[in-house]
Parts: C-alpha cells; sequence; structure tokens
C-alpha cells in the first residue's frame, strides 16, 4: 500500500502552484499577480496572501493555461488564491468567528437578521413620535441616529483591526502619496479585472472575454457611492441647514439616492446572473453561499430603499421601513465578515503592489 500524499492547506497549495507559475511565466502580461509574483523567488504566507488579494479572479490565466487537469500539475490558480482570500479574511477579521459563520451560512444568516431587525423595527414603529413628517412620523430621528451611528462606526473599527493585521502580515511600508494614487487609479478603473486583456475577463463565458462583470461592479460601485452620498448631504441639510426630511424629488438627497439605488439594483442583479453562469470550481465553493447572500443583500438594500419612495404617503410605509432599515443595518453590521470586506484588502493590497515596484 501506498501512503496517501498528505493534504496541503490553502496557503501551500497557492504556493506550490504560484512556483509552478514562475518557472513557466507564459502568463506575463496578465494582472498584476503575475508581475509581482515573477518579481522574487520564494514566497512567505505574507506574499501569498498579498498575491491573493491582488487577484481579481477573472480567470483568464485558467484558460490559458497548459497545466491544468488533466495535466499532473493541475493547476487552478483562480481557485487556488480565491481559498486563500477567503482564510485569510477569516483570519484577519474582528472577531473572527464571525465571518466564518457568515462565509459558511451566509443566507441563512442575512435572512434571520433582516426579518428580526425588521421585526423589530416594526415592533419600534408602534411607538409612533409626538411629531415628525416621513419617515420620521414612524420612528424619530434621535431613534435612528443612536441605532445605526453605532452600527456604521463598530463594523469599520473592525474593518481597521483586519487591515492593520494585513498591513502587518503583506510586509507593508509607510503609505505615500504616490502609492495611495496608482492604487486608487487602478481600483477605479479595474485594471486587473480584465486580467490584461482589453475585451474583458473570462468569468462568465470560460474562454470568451465578456465586459458584463467589469460594468456590474462599476454600476454596484457607483450605486453605493451615490447612496452614501445621498444619505451624507441629507445629514448635512439637517445638522448644518437645518432643513429636515423629507425632501422632495428634486432635492440633492432624492437626486442622488434615487439613481444610486437603480444602480445597486441592477448591478447586484447582473453580479448575480453572472455568478450563476460562472464556474463555481473556479473560486472557493465553500463560501459561494455566502459571496450570493452578500450580493443579494446589497440589491435588497436598494429595492427597498425605492419601493419605501415610491410608498410615500400610503399605509405600506411602516411595513417597508421596517424591511429597509433592517436590511440596511444587517448589511451594516456584516460588512466586516461578507465579501463586502474585499473591497478594503483588494485596495491595500494595490497600495503594496505600487510599494513593490518602487522598490
Amino acid at each position: 500500500m501506498f501512503d496517501q500524499a498528505p493534504t496541503l492547506s490553502a496557503t501551500e497549495e497557492a504556493r506550490r502552484q504560484i512556483e509552478i507559475c514562475n518557472a513557466c511565466r507564459y502568463c506575463e502580461g496578465y494582472c498584476a499577480v503575475f508581475p509581482s509574483a515573477f518579481s522574487q523567488r520564494a514566497f512567505s504566507d505574507g506574499d501569498i496572501t498579498q498575491l491573493a488579494s491582488l487577484c481579481h479572479n477573472c480567470r483568464g490565466c485558467y484558460y490559458a493555461c497548459q497545466y491544468t487537469e488533466p495535466h499532473e500539475f493541475a493547476l487552478n490558480l483562480p481557485q487556488a488564491l480565491a481559498e486563500v482570500r477567503v482564510e485569510s479574511w477569516e483570519r484577519f477579521a474582528w472577531p473572527g468567528a464571525f465571518a466564518r459563520v457568515f462565509q459558511q451560512s451566509g443566507a441563512a444568516l442575512s435572512a434571520a437578521l433582516v426579518i428580526g431587525i425588521a421585526a423589530l423595527f416594526w415592533a419600534l414603529t408602534a411607538l409612533t413620535p409626538e411629531s415628525g413628517e416621513g419617515f420620521y412620523a414612524y420612528l424619530s430621528h434621535s431613534a435612528m441616529v443612536a441605532i445605526f451611528l453605532p452600527a456604521f462606526l463598530l463594523p469599520l473599527a473592525a474593518i481597521g483591526i483586519g487591515l492593520r493585521r494585513y498591513w502587518a502580515e503583506v510586509g507593508g511600508a509607510r503609505i505615500r502619496w504616490p502609492h495611495l494614487k496608482e492604487a486608487l487609479i487602478d481600483g477605479a478603473k479595474l485594471k486587473n479585472l480584465s486580467g490584461g486583456a482589453a475585451e474583458g475577463c473570462n468569468f462568465e463565458k470560460g474562454d470568451r472575454y465578456s465586459q458584463g462583470r467589469r460594468h456590474a461592479h462599476q454600476a454596484v460601485f457607483w450605486g453605493f457611492m451615490l447612496c452614501f452620498a445621498s444619505t451624507s448631504s441629507g445629514t448635512v441639510l439637517h445638522y448644518v441647514f437645518d432643513m429636515q426630511a423629507p425632501y422632495g424629488l428634486f432635492s440633492l438627497p432624492k437626486l442622488l439616492g434615487v439613481p444610486g439605488g437603480i444602480l445597486l439594483v441592477l448591478g447586484a442583479g447582473l453580479l448575480i446572473r453572472l455568478k450563476l453562469k460562472a464556474d463555481a470550481k473556479l473560486g472557493a465553493p465553500r463560501v459561494w453561499g455566502g459571496e450570493m447572500a452578500f450580493v443579494a443583500l446589497l440589491g435588497l438594500t436598494g429595492l427597498s430603499g425605492l419601493v419605501l419612495y415610491a410608498a410615500t404617503g400610503t399605509a405600506l410605509v411602516a411595513p417597508l421601513l421596517a424591511l429597509h432599515l433592517g436590511t440596511v443595518l444587517t448589511f451594516f453590521l456584516t460588512t466586516p465578515y461578507s465579501k463586502m470586506v474585499h473591497g478594503f484588502y483588494r485596495m491595500a493590497s494595490l497600495v503594496r503592489d505600487a510599494q513593490r515596484k518602487e522598490a
């Protein structure tokens, strides 16, 4: 009887594959992963974490590779790096147990939180404020601030802890403006999403290129930013100019929020469609459900806000307000543990790569 080969950890398997890539170098002109990997000969655990965060899972390298199965090397670099990414998010998260629960049971956890929190808000609407217009006729402004301010700040603190751990592991140096500028430009252009191909990426069409994933990501990003800007402008109007909600259709909060909600819904819907078409074996299959739950939560956040606005002045406002606030609060609370956090780590990896190029 032959002894069974030992099972490699995600980091060890990714290192094995990167070392083979380093010997081949066929993909040298692809995304930032390969120039970074080919600039060195040995790879620490931190190096593998950095390469995994640089990878945008465009999958172009997989379809170009001559060493995928049935070759004995059995390379599947998109999957190997995806597994390392997920493990790193769980390792850096604070508290880490929350990340593991969401990654493995994201759909059930998100649904339970949305329903539970919405039910709580529904109960609170029974305590109708003495005064208030619009949404504040159902839940006072002070109550909303008391609930959502900690729910916004505490996840940011948790993300900050995770980023500090990431930066220490990958050996990041002091950040200077040129590093940050290059990272912001690459991130805004989604440069690495195309794997070096102007035609797009191979995420959902195998060996054929598509721009669908780029368009979906841009819609989600700008939709989210417009929604955030809408909330921020409403805060400024409330506290600086003493202009309290509700705001009209042609007010700044609505001019930003309505298009933002539409983009968020369209982008999330397209991401779900693409993810259903894509080969799950080229990602991290064990967290597929958690990733889908995160995208669905994004879409529901935008959709519930739009429906709530459309229902203004009707008897549906109270239940729809509870659903929307439950969705938004769930989104905030799960941000450090869902795939939403990948944007922060990806930006950090781009900054670190800019530092590598300068060294």
